[in-house]
């Protein structure tokens, strides 16, 4: 389970360095072999394989001439790369997917449980800005009974 948020910098190279909590449980649960894609609101996807594939295939699975489905599938699955940490325990952003999420220098990993998004200084703080502006109202269905 991957959870927590963490600022983390890319090197000139591109690579970002996966936080030691999360490195053996990362390489543990893809068996080395990560995908690392977009989400259309703008940040990257980062799963092990296993995790990645059942997703992979429902959505290879819609039909193609939906365009919605076929804009989702060229979005998640035309974007996905597979990647492997390094021996440090760097990922590699492609330069496409660094561009398509607008990330710089800073970055935010942030753990979803299954899997982690990858997100622009920016783009994070504009997250966090919008969950604050709902105050009340944050909470979508089937979570209004939720107590912390």
């Amino acid at each position: 389970m991957f959870q927590g948020a963490a600022a983390l910098s890319l090197d000139a190279k591109g690579r970002l360095a996966i936080p030691a909590r999360h490195r053996e449980a990362l390489a543990a649960a893809a068996d080395g072999k990560l995908v690392l894609t977009a989400h259309p609101h703008r940040c990257l996807l980062l799963y092990p394989e296993t995790a990645w594939a059942p997703i992979r295939d429902k959505v290879l699975a819609a039909s193609s001439f939906n365009p919605q489905a076929a804009g989702i599938k060229r979005l998640l699955v035309g974007n996905a790369r597979e990647e492997e940490m390094d021996s440090a325990g760097r990922l590699l952003v492609a330069p496409e997917l660094r561009q398509f999420a607008q990330l710089e220098k800073q970055v935010w990993l942030v753990g979803q449980g299954s899997h982690f998004e990858i997100w622009s200084d920016a783009g994070w703080q504009k997250q966090q800005d919008a969950i604050f502006a709902m105050g009340d109202q944050a909470l979508p269905p089937g979570l209004e009974d939720l107590a912390l």
